[in-house]
């Protein structure tokens, strides 16, 4: 859940999409730093690329503003 990706580099489309997700269906390796949370929020490229997980929805639509993206929910 710490990997550094440059959110400005290939993207031509300034929109992201921000979907819950459940920390049972994640791989281990990321289970492992969950925090003992049950969902946690993935933020993803145009493309599908899942570009971040963070611990809540408020601070992934946060993330997205920060780096000049327009965060839209996914069901």
């Amino acid at each position: 859940m710490n990997t550094q990706f440059d959110l400005n580099t290939g993207m031509s489309e300034r929109i992201v999409y921000v979907r819950p997700v459940e920390v049972a269906e994640l791989p281990e390796e990321v289970r492992a730093q969950s925090q003992g949370l049950e969902k946690i929020y993935a933020v993803h490229a145009p493309d599908g690329a899942r570009l971040a997980l963070v611990a809540n929805r408020q601070m992934a639509f946060a993330l997205a503003r920060q780096n000049d993206f327009a965060p839209v929910t996914v069901h």
